[in-house]
């Protein structure tokens, strides 16, 4: 029944957008409440400013901010739009997952693309990858393995192998050479279960548009008037996080 839909040119990324919107709701909550260590399922949703709690239509992802104007109903405060562009960003990865890879594939691409959002934006603001979302990635890999979707599962594994163990080999040899750590224990860890989705094949390309965006970002920083040295940081899992859902857009390797 539903896999017709999945093939449907229009209807199918309409329906991965509005389901990417209503993942975006639920993403801009955790990546604000986690680390703040407030519950991220529980409660009803309240109005930061004033504590209003708020009715179901103000709850309708991307309508809802709209229909305010970004302002509470309440109290009038602004609401942040950072949640607005998560929605948006969720919707959109679901659109064109499915608009370029009709089908189970593009649906399994999609969600490559949510569970890496939280992800990257949790190391942009924290520099935090958190265990349970680095395993739901991985849990999420071997998922689509099952599916029997490409690659292979010769190649997944040993892309698990390779990022996980390179990038520890990495961070090992930068502490030995330098006496302090420069990679946060979550990175290797990450491009671990990045490679459990895409295969050993795809991991070059992706280190090298992680490196290329790291490369950028160093650029504006340098032509703002900011200083950089050995010391300044980057949210190295941001960047493979922006890699990789490209890449798998643009299809297997193997």
């Amino acid at each position: 029944m539903y896999a017709p839909l999945l093939q449907h040119p229009v209807i199918a990324p309409i329906a991965a957008a509005m389901l990417g919107a209503i993942f975006g709701s639920f993403i801009g909550a955790l990546v604000v409440r986690w680390p703040a260590g407030r519950p991220i399922s529980t409660g009803r949703s309240q109005c930061d400013s004033c504590g209003t709690v708020l009715k179901a239509w103000q709850l309708i992802p991307l309508v809802s901010y709209i229909v305010l104007r970004g302002r509470c109903a309440a109290c009038g405060a602004a609401i942040g739009r950072s949640s607005l562009l998560i929605e948006l960003a969720a919707a959109l990865i679901g659109a064109v997952s499915l608009a370029l890879h009709p089908g189970i594939e593009g649906l399994a691409i999609a969600f490559l693309g949510w569970l890496l959002l939280p992800l990257a934006l949790l190391d942009w603001q924290h520099y935090w990858l958190p265990h349970p979302l680095t395993a739901a990635l991985a849990l999420g890999g071997l998922a689509s393995a099952a599916l029997g979707l490409p690659p292979d599962w010769t190649s997944r594994i040993i892309g698990a192998g390779a990022g996980l163990g390179g990038l520890s080999l990495v961070a090992l040899l930068y502490r030995l050479m330098r006496g302090r750590e420069g990679l946060g224990g979550g990175d290797p860890l990450l491009l671990g279960a990045i490679g459990l989705w895409l295969g050993w094949q795809a991991l070059p390309i992706v280190l090298m548009i992680a490196s290329g965006l790291g490369l950028a970002a160093a650029l504006v920083m340098q032509r703002r008037g900011l200083a950089i040295d050995s010391a300044t940081r980057f949210p190295l899992g941001t960047l493979l996080a922006l890699a990789a859902w490209p890449v798998a857009l643009a299809g297997p390797l193997a």
